[in-house]
């Protein structure tokens, strides 16, 4: 029998009617289910920024320990290069990276540092040299050359460590410990609370 002789007939229409609605509630079926995996899905993105040596990756709630140490050293080098000029501007662009348990005890301290070097007109510059980190509680340290000027003082160097723990929440750092002190990193030291 001829393949459209029978779709042409009433019996050939009905059948394909039904082989089409069998179809489409098959193709219903597969979109549901492929929404479901997307919404559940962990999306991970793949970045290759300029400060970057390699290709790094950024999912929801991590990120590769290259994404973490740049976030940290960007971090370090606000709090480390501030003049009286630029202190609002620090204050505004680490105010988004702090956690909400450091974020007010950051800001105070900030605050009252602010307004010694707009006092004193102070400037501080950080050079950093080298990063390291604490495999086992994931904090990455920032050691570098700290150099304090005044406008009638000789500029005073020192070596100054910056320790950070980065987090990623929504795709997003979020610092949850920073600490600051003169010297070498303390890899493997109990650490306080920020200063």
């Amino acid at each position: 029998m001829n393949l459209q002789r029978f779709l042409a007939t009433w019996a050939g229409l009905t059948l394909e009617n039904r082989v089409n609605r069998i179809i489409i509630l098959l193709l219903i079926g597969v979109n549901c289910v492929l929404a479901v995996t997307i919404n559940q899905t962990d999306r991970t993105v793949v970045l290759v920024p300029p400060v970057l040596e390699a290709e790094v990756s950024v999912a929801r709630s991590s990120a590769s320990q290259e994404v973490r140490e740049a976030w940290a050293l960007f971090v370090a080098e606000l709090l480390g290069n501030v003049t009286p000029s630029n202190a609002e501007f620090l204050i505004k662009a680490l105010e988004p990276l702090l956690s909400p348990a450091l974020r007010v005890d950051v800001l105070r301290v900030l605050d009252a540092q602010v307004a010694e070097i707009r006092r004193e007109k102070v400037s501080l510059a950080f050079e950093p040299r080298a990063i390291s980190r604490d495999p086992a509680s994931g904090t990455i340290y920032i050691t570098g050359t700290h150099v304090t000027s005044g406008p009638a003082a000789k500029p005073v160097n020192t070596s100054r460590t910056y320790a950070l723990r980065v987090e990623f929440k929504n795709y997003r750092p979020v610092v949850v410990f920073l600490d600051s002190y003169p010297g070498e990193p303390r890899i493997g030291a109990t650490e306080g609370s920020p200063r």
